[in-house]
C-alpha cells in the first residue's frame, strides 16, 4: 500500500446522471448533498462549475471535474444564465428530472447532430473519516482535468453503461465513478503546474517511496529509523535526512501522524473498541503510551476526541510530536 492508495481507500461513489434532453440551454443544476468530494464529467456539450468564493471553471466535452465540498456548488450552461436551478440533492437522479437513477437504460434520445444540448455524469463520494480529511486538505475548492488522459477510457465505458439496459446499471456506474475519480486525481497530481502534496512527490523517490510503502503496508510494526533504512537498502542517517526533505517530516515523525489518523477513524467507526485494542492495532503495546502520543498530536485525550471534542483540530492538531529511534513503546517517547 502506498500513501495515496489508503487515502482513496474508502472512496465510494453513489452516482447520479443527467441526460442530454434534460441538459437543453438554459440549463442549472444546484448540488446541495454537501458531500466532500463530487465527481462531474461532461460526456457531451459543455458547461460552468461555480463554486463559491472560486472563480468559474468551464467543463467541456471529455473533461472531468472534482468538487471539494461540504458547500453546495452550481453547475450551469453558461455563466449567468436565466435558468431556474433544479435542485440535485436525493431526488435529483429520478427520471423526471432527467437522471437514470431507478430505471434502466438510458432512455433519453440522443441529441440531434450540432445540437447545444449537454450530458453531465456526476457522482457524490464521501471520503469521509480523518483519513478521507488527509485527501481532501491536498485540494483546491475545483479541480479540472482535461481530455487525452488515462480517464477518456474509463469515460468510453461510462458512455456505454449509460446506453444499455441491464439490472445493476447504477452499481457498475458507480464503480465506474470510483475509477474516474481515481485517475483524475493521479493525473492532477501529476501536473507540474499542479498544487501537489509533499507526500505524492516524495512517493516517486526510490529510496523514500519505498519506506513510505513499507510504513503504509504494516503502520502498526515496530519499525525504527535503522530497520527502516536496512529494508530500503541505505543507511540510517541517509534514510532520515532523504525522508525529512522530502516529507517536510521525519520518517516516524510522519509514522505516528497516519497512525494517529488511523486510530481517530477507529475511535469515532467503533465506539465499543477498547483504547487497549486500538492501541495494539495501531502499533502500541499498551493504551498508557497510545493515549500520550494521541493526546500529544491531536491535542485531544482519545476519549474526548471520541466524545466529539476537537481542541486539537483537523489531522495535524496540537503540538507535532517528539521523534527518535522506536516508535511504539510504553511510553510513546518515539511518536
Amino acid at each position: 500500500m502506498d500513501p495515496f492508495g489508503d487515502l482513496v481507500r474508502g472512496l465510494r461513489s453513489h452516482g447520479s446522471l443527467f441526460g442530454s434532453t434534460t441538459l437543453t440551454p438554459p440549463w442549472s443544476l444546484h448540488f446541495v448533498d454537501g458531500a466532500p468530494l463530487t465527481l462531474c464529467a461532461m460526456l457531451t456539450g459543455a458547461g460552468w462549475i461555480l463554486v463559491p468564493g472560486a472563480d468559474p471553471v468551464r467543463l467541456a466535452a471529455g473533461e472531468t471535474a472534482v468538487v471539494r465540498g461540504p458547500a453546495g456548488f452550481h453547475v450551469v450552461d453558461e455563466v449567468g444564465t436565466p435558468a431556474e436551478p433544479i435542485v440535485c440533492g436525493v431526488d435529483c437522479a429520478t427520471p423526471e428530472q432527467g437522471g437514470t437513477r431507478h430505471r434502466l437504460g438510458w432512455h433519453d434520445p440522443a441529441p440531434a447532430p450540432g445540437s447545444d444540448a449537454s450530458t453531465l455524469i456526476t457522482g457524490a463520494s464521501p471520503a469521509g473519516g480523518e483519513v478521507g480529511a488527509r485527501l481532501l486538505d491536498a485540494l483546491p475548492p475545483v479541480l479540472r482535468v482535461g481530455a487525452g488522459g488515462s480517464g477518456d477510457t474509463v469515460l468510453d465505458h461510462v458512455a456505454a453503461e449509460v446506453a444499455v439496459d441491464a439490472p445493476g446499471q447504477q452499481v457498475v456506474l458507480d464503480r465506474l465513478l470510483d475509477w474516474l475519480l481515481v485517475c483524475t486525481l493521479r493525473e492532477w497530481f501529476d501536473r507540474p503546474d499542479g498544487r501537489r502534496p509533499r507526500w505524492w512527490t516524495a512517493q516517486h523517490d526510490p529510496v523514500v517511496g519505498r519506506a513510505l510503502r513499507l510504513l503504509h503496508a504494516d503502520p502498526a510494526a515496530a519499525w525504527t529509523v535503522a530497520g527502516l533504512a536496512a529494508a530500503t537498502g541505505v543507511s540510517r542517517a541517509t534514510l532520515a535526512k532523504r525522508f525529512t526533505d522530502r516529507v517536510g517530516e521525519p520518517p516516524l515523525t510522519y509514522l505516528t501522524g497516519w497512525r494517529m489518523t488511523l486510530a481517530a477513524d477507529l475511535l469515532l467507526a467503533e465506539p465499543g473498541a477498547t483504547l487497549a485494542g486500538i492501541a495494539r492495532r495501531v502499533g502500541y503495546a499498551d493504551p498508557f503510551g497510545f493515549s500520550a502520543a494521541f493526546t500529544r498530536v491531536r491535542g485531544v485525550t482519545p476519549s474526548a476526541f471520541r466524545r466529539g471534542e476537537r481542541q486539537g483540530g483537523g489531522q495535524g492538531g496540537g503540538q507535532r510530536g517528539r521523534h527518535g529511534d522506536r516508535v511504539g513503546a510504553p511510553d510513546g517517547v518515539s511518536g
